[in-house]
């Protein structure tokens, strides 16, 4: 049985799901008048801050290495984004924004300005302060030894068949 407490977080992550589904969805059409998506959006509002190599990118949004290697890649291919030898290290090299991907992402964070003013004047600025720490206080436990899920992902007892949940054995014909 659930607690209240945790029914309220169930409800919230229900919202949150709700909420970045209308997230993507506004984020593709900010972007769309310059050519880009969220995704390619997300690369580089993280470079706005400096080369960063592709896996710090991927921890940073919460991302794989390998989603954010791909759409780094297009960003090249497209000239906004170009790579450059890492000091720190040999293999990894640093994405970092061209004239072009700065002029691109200027666009985009222009459009987010006027479309975050109209969406900020509809809210109460304490309840965001509050909302912001709540998700903080949220990731932060789930960052926590005791909110990982790994417990739950129990090996198969031994002789025991690996099935994914919710699919039915196969009744072979006579």
């Amino acid at each position: 049985m659930r607690t209240k407490t945790s029914q309220a977080f169930t409800e919230l992550i229900l919202e949150i799901f709700r909420l970045n589904g209308r997230l993507l969805s506004a984020g593709d059409a900010l972007t769309r008048p310059a050519g880009q998506t969220s995704a390619r959006w997300q690369v580089l509002g993280s470079l706005d801050r400096g080369p960063r190599t592709v896996a710090h990118i991927g921890r940073q949004m919460g991302l794989t290495r390998q989603s954010v290697q791909r759409t780094t890649d297009l960003l090249e291919a497209d000239g906004l984004v170009s790579y450059v030898s890492n000091p720190a290290h040999q293999r990894a090299k640093l994405a970092v924004l061209t004239s072009k991907g700065r002029a691109t992402l200027d666009a985009i964070t222009t459009r987010q300005i006027e479309w975050a003013n109209r969406i900020a004047s509809r809210l109460v600025g304490n309840n965001l302060q509050d909302a912001i720490r709540t998700l903080q206080q949220v990731r932060a436990a789930m960052g926590a030894p005791t909110g990982s899920i790994d417990h739950l992902r129990r090996p198969p007892s031994k002789g025991a068949p690996r099935r994914m949940p919710g699919v039915t054995k196969r009744r072979s014909s006579p």
